[in-house]
């Protein structure tokens, strides 16, 4: 069986500007703690802005949940990077914690936007969990050095019966709006995902 590059392409998708920013990428994620399949290449003829996009999608395995999408938008001459969007790739302004810009030749900004990658996997990515009954109702990922909340979900049928009804009672809906943590109380589980050990 062949092994999967990461930030694979085929040759003709990419101009030389492209390749070589590319294959620094590639070379330098070779060392990351991630598998080869969330490093995605988006060529420039199927992109909405003309720009090639290359991209890292951030998961938990032990839940086998994506938790963020990070990349790079690159012109030549110029990479921009950020949280995308998950569907559309579009770089998303209000996360601007996750915002990078470079100029230079296309080696160079290979090697920032690796360095940029690599620095967002080093952050403390941990995963909190309130359960009943031996089942997960609720979920947040966060970088634990700034509390800053990644991706959150909630279970209505599988939280404890009182929850339930009390969320009922305030027309919380199941799926929408942000977990209310005062009302879930302490996690738990809180587990490490990736990244730096975090200060306890």
């Amino acid at each position: 069986m062949d092994d999967i590059p990461w930030f694979e392409y085929d040759e003709g998708d990419l101009d030389p500007a492209q390749r070589a920013f590319v294959d620094v990428l590639a070379e330098r994620a070779e060392s990351w703690l991630v598998d080869p399949l969330d490093t995605v290449v988006l060529p420039s003829a199927h992109t909405s802005d003309g720009r090639l996009i290359v991209y890292l999608d951030i998961s938990d395995p032990q839940r086998d949940q994506g938790v963020l999408t990070v990349g790079a938008h690159f012109d030549g001459i110029v990479v921009h990077g950020g949280k995308l969007h998950n569907q559309d790739f579009t770089i998303q302004q209000a996360a601007s914690d996750f915002a990078f810009e470079a100029a230079g030749s296309p080696a160079e900004l290979g090697n920032r936007a690796a360095d940029w990658f690599e620095a967002v996997l080093a952050r403390p990515l941990v995963r909190w969990e309130w359960r009943h009954a031996e089942s997960v109702y609720a979920v947040r990922y966060e970088y634990a050095d700034t509390g800053r909340s990644l991706c959150e979900g909630f279970e209505t049928p599988l939280a404890p019966d009182a929850l339930q009804k009390r969320l009922a009672a305030d027309g919380v809906a199941r799926g929408r709006g942000r977990i209310n943590l005062a009302c879930l109380g302490r996690p738990d589980v809180i587990a490490h995902v990736r990244g730096g050990q975090p200060d306890r």
